[in-house]
């Protein structure tokens, strides 16, 4: 398949001449017979079928065809929802049923066996090490990267210094994560939490109907689908280390499919590319995983890459950050060389740990 070659996004305005080029370029490909005789478009884009993820994906299709309307109007793109194992199982933890790869194994098998031709997925829920073949070919500017606290008593008056003080003694905290379980014990250990799961609307239907007293989801999910009038309490990274890749979207392709890999890395934010990087190392390096208590987050400051690493405890009776700083180019070094850190000041017990569970 031939892809058509799109402008970057980067740039806040294109130039019409740009867009003109794209415009007759997409005419004499979609005109253009190929040796099999078969139409070189639609490309098709694989996605998870949850409201959030659909909106990823069609916003950033979007973007694409808002910038060259003939792309809209010859259909380049088709959208393809997939179910995945993450979604249908949510009864379990993660852990106990695959880890985070579930909520793109049956995407990227789709992309192997060539039904689908690129997909768009939030990467926090990508496995830091992809199935052979495939690669992360792009990664779309960073929405924030904290998370929110939505409680179910909205009357309660709540201190942006102490944000926790607002949950009362023993409150049941509905969640999924052992990486913000971990942080909420460290501070409050009388909190005690229940598995909630689901898509957006789904825990915040169960938090309204009296599962428990509050849950934690990632603002930008919430910012995405206009849902941050329901955020009680955003939590600072110094008060809750955000997951690696939170906020960020990311596009896998096949390693092969140079053409598309050229396209998609036309429209990557350097910097969402950058601090990602740091963040997939440290975790790769930490053998991180939906059992493991572990937070990552980069940002860029006047040109510095700033990575933030902590690992704890489940039961948040150990919890260790470190920090590193250097050059946006040095970022995968840098992502390794603060999870040896952290792993050498942490207890080996805890790791052990990790691995029973």
């Amino acid at each position: 398949m031939n892809e058509l070659k799109l402008p970057s996004m980067n740039a806040s305005v294109l130039s019409s001449d740009a867009l003109q080029k794209v415009a007759a370029e997409a005419v004499r490909r979609s005109h253009a017979a190929s040796p099999s005789g078969q139409r070189k478009l639609p490309l098709r884009v694989g996605s998870r079928a949850s409201p959030l993820a659909l909106w990823q994906t069609r916003t950033f299709l979007t973007r694409l065809t808002r910038f060259c309307p003939v792309l809209r109007d010859m259909g380049a793109f088709q959208e393809h929802q997939i179910s995945t194992e993450g979604d249908r199982n949510l009864t379990q933890r993660l852990a106990e049923i695959g880890g985070k790869g579930l909520f793109a194994k049956e995407i990227h098998e789709a992309l192997v066996a060539g039904r689908i031709d690129f997909a768009v997925h939030s990467l926090k829920d990508l496995e830091t090490n992809l199935p052979p073949g495939l690669v992360l070919a792009c990664t779309l500017k960073r929405e924030d990267a904290r998370d929110a606290i939505i409680l179910r008593d909205r009357t309660v008056r709540v201190d942006p210094a102490d944000p926790y003080a607002c949950l009362p003694e023993g409150a049941l905290i509905g969640c999924a994560s052992v990486r913000r379980q971990a942080q909420m014990l460290s501070r409050r250990p009388d909190l005690r939490f229940g598995l909630l799961r689901g898509n957006v609307q789904t825990r915040l239907d169960k938090l309204q109907a009296g599962a428990c007293d509050a849950t934690l989801l990632a603002l930008a999910g919430l910012r995405r689908l206009g849902m941050e009038d329901r955020v009680d309490i955003v939590l600072e990274p110094d008060q809750m280390l955000p997951a690696a890749g939170q906020g960020i979207v990311g596009v896998t392709v096949r390693e092969s499919d140079t053409e598309l890999r050229e396209l998609l890395s036309a429209i990557e934010d350097p910097e969402a590319r950058a601090v990602s990087t740091a963040e997939r190392a440290l975790l790769a390096e930490l053998d991180g995983s939906c059992r493991t208590p572990i937070g990552g987050y980069a940002r860029i400051e006047n040109g510095v890459l700033k990575l933030t690493g902590m690992i704890a405890s489940e039961d948040g009776t150990f919890l260790i950050r470190r920090e590193i700083t250097g050059a946006p180019l040095e970022a995968a070094r840098m992502g390794t060389e603060l999870a040896e850190e952290l792993r050498r000041d942490t207890p080996a017990a805890i790791f052990a740990e990790m691995i029973r569970a």
